[in-house]
């Protein structure tokens, strides 16, 4: 029997994705990636536009299906799951950080976090409210959580988009470029607080940045370039 602490939180086998298959126009942006993430890692994927990050950060997101080759999550092969089954996984596993916040206007911010947990039919739990109000207090915005986004920096709006992606307490969050749209010290701050949740409460992280002083700061850099993991290293964070 395999041990469950030693299967790989993600592990992709020869993951291929192509675009317009069959057709003249047809491309193959992804080439074989041969990948495995570890529960708690804290990873930087680096590369130059057109390298095929956001497509692989779509596949690990099961938001795509890969062309050809394997994925398996916490050890399950979810490479030819039904939509519904996929949904499921995502919903039990992965968390979401986006560059736009994406927070919907008319909520609050206690609602913005609390949408996981809406969109599972908990939208009464007194339990889940209580999650989304500590997380809110956790990333620095108690006093918050009544209002709006429109009433909120960009830095507490992306706060509260954290708060969202780690309502459900997922495995692994997905970071597409969390802090593209922040100044430096908006960024250091946000950045702070994804390492904060990585280090107290074991949260991976898989963050995809042009930023090379954030990528500096993480476990490992994956660099993709041409579809192709060209390099994939542990880094030593400067303290």
């Amino acid at each position: 029997m395999t041990d469950i602490a030693t299967v790989p939180l993600v592990r992709l086998q020869g993951i291929r994705k192509t675009y317009n298959a069959g057709l003249p126009s047809e491309q193959e942006v992804l080439h074989g990636i041969d990948l495995a993430v570890q529960s708690g890692e804290f990873t930087a994927l680096i590369g130059p536009s057109g390298s095929g990050k956001s497509t692989l950060l779509n596949i690990l997101g099961l938001l795509e299906r890969p062309t050809g080759g394997i994925y398996q999550l916490t050890g399950r092969d979810v490479t030819q799951l039904n939509d519904d089954a996929r949904t499921e996984a995502r919903h039990l596993t992965l968390g979401f950080i986006f560059q736009f916040h994406h927070l919907l206007p008319a909520f609050s911010a206690l609602e913005n976090v609390m949408l996981p947990a809406m969109m599972g039919g908990k939208t009464n739990d007194p339990a889940m409210r209580e999650r989304a109000a500590w997380l809110l207090d956790a990333v620095g915005l108690k006093d918050a959580t009544a209002k709006k986004p429109s009433a909120l920096s960009g830095g507490m709006q992306q706060r509260v988009a954290i708060a969202r992606a780690l309502m459900l307490a997922p495995k692994l969050v997905l970071a597409d470029e969390p802090t593209g749209n922040l100044d430096t010290r908006s960024s250091d701050a946000i950045f702070k607080l994804m390492r904060q949740f990585n280090s107290e409460h074991g949260v991976g992280f898989l963050v995809v940045t042009h930023d090379p002083r954030l990528a500096a700061r993480c476990d490992r850099i994956i660099d993709l370039v041409d579809g192709q993991v060209d390099s994939d290293r542990a880094n030593t964070p400067a303290s």
